[in-house]
């Protein structure tokens, strides 16, 4: 199990404003392939600034339920809010929707889907402009202040391919971020990486996460779910189990589904 450095403060500052106020929420999401239910009837919500980390067995509907969150793969009915946009998972969206959704919600994945004939610059970039209609110079300039960020102005010229996995997912972090997203989605994201590259993605997404950044985590990093995450949501058979406070679920859970699968995870 991965640890993270005793010198990370995880004092975090929340965003001022309407602190206790949900920024997300995913209501009654249920998904089908035929007639196997992946997620049924799953329900959460996040305030501003709140990370929330999502444990628990492989198969368990984790990563399905953050696709449905960004209509990357639409559930079969339930609706996602964010904000003041509310789209309903049984209709297709409208290109507007879409637009707002993208805006909205920043998505890193386990591989790190970098376009491997563009610099890293470009990477971060070419979104900026597409999305955002910002000049190539302006996008340029946002970039370099989010390589620096995630530790790698230094790769700006370099091709994907030049970096380690974990640099190359901490360029995805920081193009991820150059749309200004009001919350972050992660899904597994140092699942590929040795455990020394997957610190490295971590203590970036502890800066995020004491920056005040809305962050919904699939992890399978128990040390980074107990001490940096808000709550912990245990999933098991596409429902949740259980959730609360994250020191109390990974340490004192109440339900047998969740006491076996942590027993699993520790006595791994």
């Amino acid at each position: 199990m991965n640890h993270i450095p005793d010198t990370v403060n995880l004092s975090r500052m929340h965003p001022v404003g309407e602190p206790d106020k949900p920024i997300l929420r995913l209501e009654a999401i249920r998904k089908k392939f035929g007639e196997h239910v992946v997620l049924d009837d799953v329900n959460i919500s996040l305030k501003s600034g709140e990370v929330v980390a999502i444990i628990g067995p492989s198969g368990s509907g984790k990563s399905t339920l953050l696709r449905c969150v960004n209509m990357l793969g639409p559930a079969t009915s339930g609706r996602v809010v964010i904000g003041d946009l509310v789209i309903d998972e049984a209709v297709p969206p409208t290109a507007q929707q879409l637009t707002q959704l993208r805006r909205s919600v920043g998505m890193v994945f386990q591989s790190f889907n970098l376009f491997p004939h563009m610099s890293v610059l470009r990477n971060v970039s070419l979104p900026q402009e597409r999305v955002l209609g910002r000049s190539r110079k302006d996008a340029n300039k946002r970039s370099l202040e989010l390589l620096a960020r995630v530790g790698l102005e230094d790769k700006a010229d370099q091709y994907p391919a030049r970096c380690s996995g974990g640099q190359q997912q901490r360029i995805a972090i920081a193009r991820a971020l150059a749309l200004e997203p009001q919350i972050m989605l992660f899904d597994e994201p140092t699942s590929a990486l040795d455990p020394e590259l997957g610190l490295e993605v971590l203590a970036v997404m502890q800066e995020l996460a004491r920056s005040g950044m809305t962050m919904l985590v699939v992890t399978h990093e128990m040390n980074f779910a107990e001490t940096v995450s808000d709550r912990v949501i245990i999933m098991a058979d596409g429902k949740i189990i259980e959730e609360g406070a994250s020191r109390e679920v990974i340490r004192n859970p109440t339900s047998d589904r969740a006491k076996r699968f942590l027993k699993a995870v520790k006595d791994r």
